[in-house]
C-alpha cells in the first residue's frame, strides 16, 4: 500500500496563491506517475493535472493551464501543486493520486487509472 497525505489547503481571496503538497510513503515514489484531482460539492471528481514518473511530462486541464504548476521531488517522495491567480471556481477538495506506470514518460487523466488516493485537502477561494 502507498499512503498519500495532502497538505497546504486553506482559504484565500481571488487572485491569491496556495501551494499544495502530497507526501507519500510505503512504495517507491519514482515508480508512480502522480496526479491532482478535485471535487466541488455536487460535482464529480475532475482531473486537474498530472506528472510522469521522472517529472519530464506534465499535463493540465484547460481550466488551470497557465495558472497551476505541478512538480515532484523524488528524493523527498513528495509532489507539489503551485496554484496562482486562484478563482472562486477553483474551490474544491483537492486529492492527490498515484498511478503505477511502467512507462516512465506518460500520464493518465482518468481517475480510474489511479491506484492510490489521499484523503483530500480543502481549497476555498472567495471573491
Amino acid at each position: 500500500q502507498m499512503q498519500l497525505v495532502e497538505s497546504g489547503g486553506g482559504s484565500v481571496q481571488a487572485g491569491g496563491s496556495l501551494r499544495l503538497s502530497c507526501t507519500t510513503s510505503g512504495r517507491t515514489f519514482s515508480n508512480y506517475a502522480m496526479g491532482w484531482f478535485r471535487q466541488a460539492p455536487g460535482t464529480e471528481r475532475e482531473f486537474v493535472t498530472a506528472i510522469s514518473r521522472s517529472g519530464g511530462t506534465t499535463y493540465y486541464a484547460d481550466s488551470v493551464k497557465g495558472r497551476f504548476t505541478i512538480s515532484r521531488d523524488n528524493a523527498r517522495n513528495t509532489m507539489y501543486l503551485q496554484m496562482n491567480s486562484l478563482k472562486p471556481e477553483d474551490t474544491a477538495v483537492y486529492y492527490c493520486a498515484a498511478d503505477r506506470l511502467f512507462v516512465p514518460n506518460i500520464v493518465n487523466t482518468r481517475s480510474d487509472e489511479y491506484d492510490y488516493w489521499g484523503q483530500g485537502t480543502q481549497v476555498t477561494v472567495s471573491s
